[in-house]
C-alpha cells in the first residue's frame, strides 16, 4: 500500500468512525469480561465458603459450579457479540472504506 493510499484511508471519516467503534466495544467487552472473572476471584479471595455451600438442601452441587460455568459461556457470549458486530457491522464499514480508497 503507497503512503498516498494510506492518507486517503487514515482522513475518511469512516474509518475513524471505525476505529472509534472497534475500540470502545473491545474495551467494552474486556472491561465486562474483567469485572466477572475478578468478581469471581474475589468472592473465592474474601468469602470462599459461598462457592462451597449446596445449592439447596441435600444438594451435592454447589454454587461455584453454576458460577464456573457461567464464567466459561460469558467469554463464549462476549466473543459472540464481537464476531456478530464485526460481520454484520466492521466488514460492510471496512468494505466501503476500501472501495472509497481505490
Amino acid at each position: 500500500m503507497n503512503e498516498e493510499t494510506l492518507k486517503k484511508i487514515q482522513s475518511n471519516p469512516k474509518y475513524l468512525e471505525l476505529v472509534h467503534k472497534k475500540t470502545s466495544l473491545g474495551w467494552t467487552l474486556a472491561i465486562v469480561m474483567l469485572v466477572i472473572y475478578y468478581g469471581y476471584i474475589l468472592v473465592l479471595a474474601f468469602d470462599p465458603a459461598l462457592l462451597g455451600k449446596p445449592l439447596y438442601q441435600g444438594a451435592t452441587m454447589t454454587v461455584g459450579i453454576p458460577v464456573g460455568v457461567f464464567i466459561i459461556l460469558s467469554a463464549f457470549v462476549l466473543t459472540g457479540i464481537y464476531v456478530r458486530r464485526a460481520n454484520h457491522e466492521f466488514d460492510p464499514l471496512t468494505q466501503q472504506i476500501v472501495e472509497e480508497a481505490k
